[in-house]
């Protein structure tokens, strides 16, 4: 795991003054403070912040190949890369390493793009090829690590994190469409940021920029998924835990200290369970809240008792919280407003003072059907049986209901269709809420133009499989997947997923409904697969992920803070700050529970104050300030 810059020269382009360069590594100094690296020559420039995980001695980048032919950087694990290496020395090939980087580097030698597809891990790299003037970079198949661009005139300019890449731009201008999908859904739809110019690389996606500058992006994996019927439920569960075994194996391997995040639900409960079969003294770490029923501690001391495992915990205060924001939205990068970051940060804290790479559950709920919304189907059939007409008719009943009526949602959820009623996990501003949000609401670009490609993608799926698929492709990579990442590194430890892996995901994908989802429960065949490894209180729980008290501290501790953010910031052009007033006023006074769009709109304040407006200043930019001096002066 670490952080990387490059730097490809287009046609009259000249390399950025040295000042500049800096800024743009050391703005990633927290990926990889272990070692730093760079390469240039007179097309291209390489910056590397390793962390060092594998081959401490030797593995340092960019690292070169073939006599200097293949220059690469690489961020990430590949985890069958003993594998991999055994069948590249058959093959006449040698090593000077015992990196995963080389083999990496070597089966791109011998294999060209065709690499990319051989590999389970988690990854994004660039490798320059002198000879050819060829640039190719790519990005794991689910998005578990980050790659973002930036092409103009002069350059191709690529990163890590896109802080490395803003300072390159004479001006921040904000993209309308991607604002108001990230209200929509409170994150920004890859392959978008907010930032105008630059991008990301989707999931599961190569890039090329050849000898004539063209830059060609090309699928190379698909996220689709192909329910079957078949095999009995034993078989399915054998296979499942078989399967999960040897990932968890494979994401152990490493030569620093692994330790395992550990809350109260089955996904981090069965990672920490297999993790302990292969290293019995596994740490794993768990954090919580001083409020009332937002704490998974007990719980998860509970199963860390019973699995044989050492337990780290910490309480987390809401002076602690409202300290830590700065840091934490500096860190994310770019706004995401899910409140389980939060926790996510602290319990990487702590676990950083004792471990360099955890284990953790992400990917289950996608691949196994995890989210409790995922049953909804199920619960709305028999609206399926009733004729269009019959559905136009209890719409009209619904309307002349009180908003508060017993199963009036339920009426209106079971006769709206699932494209128009499901978005994803979180569905935050409606399109006639943002009209009222915004200063400037473009009715062209509504969520729609993020969903609706994939439905059509999604069509021939049951409706539950279509939800996952729809998760798999914007909720995963732009929710789950970058808060992991950036809360891990933001502490410089490595995060590993072992649910999100090739071979577990070739098998889940085919897993008919009836295997994941029942009136009563999600994960079932999961849920089978680990019932008799993991404590039985464990197997039946809910999915509650990471239980965060924004709605309380919205309307007593984080009240006044809450306040003063939205008078304070310097967003009077993009937001209607009384709507914004009167909502959070609202919410104090009990008329709703608006603290997820509070959130969401108080979450992008910050990042605009950090990052364009340079109003708050969190102490990690001190500190990369304070390196970048140091390193100028030599």
């Amino acid at each position: 795991m670490c952080g990387f810059v490059g730097d490809l020269l287009i046609r009259n382009g000249s390399h950025l003054p040295d000042h500049l360069w800096i800024q743009t590594l050391e703005a990633i100094h927290h990926r990889g403070p272990d070692s730093t690296g760079t390469y240039k020559d007179e097309t291209v420039r390489f910056g590397f912040k390793r962390l060092s995980i594998i081959d401490l001695e030797h593995g340092d980048q960019p690292l070169a190949y073939s006599k200097g032919r293949y220059h690469i950087v690489f961020n990430g694990e590949i985890y069958n890369y003993i594998e991999l290496r055994s069948q590249l020395i058959q093959r006449g090939y040698t090593f000077r390493t015992d990196s995963d980087t080389e083999v990496l580097l070597a089966l791109y030698a011998a294999d060209g793009k065709n690499a990319v597809k051989q590999l389970r891990g988690m990854y994004a790299f660039a490798i320059w090829d002198k000879h050819k003037k060829e640039l190719f970079c790519a990005r794991d198949r689910f998005g578990i690590k980050p790659f973002y661009y930036l092409k103009t005139d002069e350059r191709f300019f690529f990163a890590s994190e896109q802080k490395s890449i803003m300072p390159l731009l004479e001006q921040i201008s904000i993209e309308q469409e991607a604002l108001q999908h990230y209200a929509t859904f409170q994150f920004v739809p890859e392959p978008n940021t907010l930032t105008k110019g630059i991008h990301k690389l989707l999931p599961g996606h190569t890039l090329t920029v050849n000898a004539d500058f063209c830059v060609q992006i090309e699928a190379y994996a698909e996220r689709t998924f192909q329910p079957r019927s078949g095999p009995t439920v034993t078989e399915l569960a054998n296979q499942t835990r078989k399967l999960l075994t040897d990932s968890v194996e494979k994401h152990m391997r490493s030569d620093v200290p692994v330790g395992a995040f550990l809350s109260s639900g089955i996904d981090s409960t069965s990672i920490a369970a297999l993790a302990q079969q292969v290293h019995p003294n596994l740490l794993t770490f768990t954090v919580g809240f001083e409020t009332e029923g937002y704490s998974e501690i007990d719980v998860a001391k509970e199963t860390a008792k019973a699995l044989g495992v050492k337990n780290i915990h910490k309480v987390i205060s809401a002076d602690e919280f409202i300290q830590e924001l700065p840091n934490i939205v500096w860190h994310m990068d770019e706004p995401v407003a899910d409140p389980a970051a939060v926790p996510l940060y602290f319990v990487a804290q702590e676990a950083s003072k004792h471990v360099k790479v955890v284990l953790s559950g992400e990917g289950a709920d996608e691949l196994f059907g995890g989210y409790n919304i995922y049953r909804e189907p199920l619960d709305l059939a028999w609206f399926k049986k009733l004729p269009p007409t019959f559905h136009a008719g209890l719409k009209r009943v619904v309307a002349h209901m009180p908003s508060k009526l017993k199963g009036r949602n339920y009426i209106i959820r079971g006769t709206t269709p699932l494209n128009e009623r499901y978005i994803g996990n979180a569905f935050i501003f409606s399109e006639k809420e943002k009209t009222q949000l915004f200063r400037d609401y473009d009715r062209t670009k509504p969520y729609t133009n993020v969903t609706a490609p994939l439905y059509e993608q999604a069509k021939g799926m049951d409706e539950s499989t279509i939800m996952q698929f729809v998760d798999m492709h914007t909720w995963l990579p732009g929710d789950i997947l970058v808060k992991a990442d950036r809360m891990t590194m933001a502490h410089s430890i490595e995060l590993r997923v072992p649910f999100l892996d090739k071979d577990v995901f070739a098998f889940a994908r085919m897993l008919g409904q009836d295997m994941k989802l029942s009136h009563k429960t999600t994960k079932f065949v999961l849920r089978q697969a680990m019932k008799d490894l993991i404590p039985a209180n464990i197997v039946p729980r809910k999915k509650l992920g990471f239980p965060v008290p924004i709605r309380v501290w919205l309307k007593n501790e984080l009240y006044d803070w809450a306040k003063q953010l939205i008078e304070s910031s310097n967003t009077e052009d993009v937001f209607h700050k009384p709507f914004l007033l009167q909502m959070l006023q609202a919410h104090r006074d009990g008329h709703g529970d608006y603290s997820r769009r509070l959130w969401t709109v108080l979450t992008y304040m910050m990042w605009h104050d950090i990052h364009v407006a340079k109003r708050l200043i969190s102490t990690h930019q001190q500190k990369d300030a304070e390196r970048c001096k140091t390193l100028a002066h030599f």
